[in-house]
């Protein structure tokens, strides 16, 4: 019996040893919170517009975007397999979007294109932080919120 105890003791522990140490901890820690809070502004920003991807949906997508390419960076995957994974995600996320695009056929109006593209912007920086282009990624960040706040004050008042 104790033995067997200590089998799937010892079962549980090498399963749950992809982490290796504290500073591999840290770096997945740091990347995975630059993500979700980056993906957080601009679902902020979204949510104060009303629009139905909001602060959750933003945070959802830049952290399942993160840990998309921090898994395999952690396995040890090498660029060309890496880089199917990435093609993968940019394919599924324009899935998401176009969930986020309704033709409304009254006025045979397209609404939820800057959403959508909000969307896929997001999951774009929640690569880039995973893979530890943290600086890039805020780069892109502040980029995006001055097109969805800033263009959007200089749009309405042209029209």
């Amino acid at each position: 019996m104790a033995g067997s105890l200590s089998a799937i003791w010892l079962t549980v522990i090498e399963e749950f040893s992809d982490i290796p140490d504290l500073v591999e901890a840290t770096r997945i820690l740091l990347r995975i919170s630059v993500a979700v809070v980056l993906g957080a502004a601009i679902g902020y920003e979204r949510e104060r517009r009303g629009r139905d991807a909001g602060l959750r949906t933003h945070m959802l997508v830049s952290l399942g975007a993160a840990l998309f390419v921090i898994t395999p960076l952690q396995s040890g995957m090498d660029a060309t397999d890496l880089s199917r994974v990435i093609q993968g995600l940019v394919a599924g996320i324009g899935f998401l979007g176009a969930g986020a695009i309704i033709k409304l056929d009254r006025d045979q109006e397209i609404r939820g294109l800057t959403t959508a593209a909000s969307i896929w912007v997001t999951a774009a920086i929640g690569l880039a932080a995973g893979m530890g282009r943290e600086a890039t990624a805020v780069l892109s960040t502040v980029v995006a919120l001055f097109i969805l706040a800033v263009l959007r004050r200089i749009e309405a008042r042209l029209d």
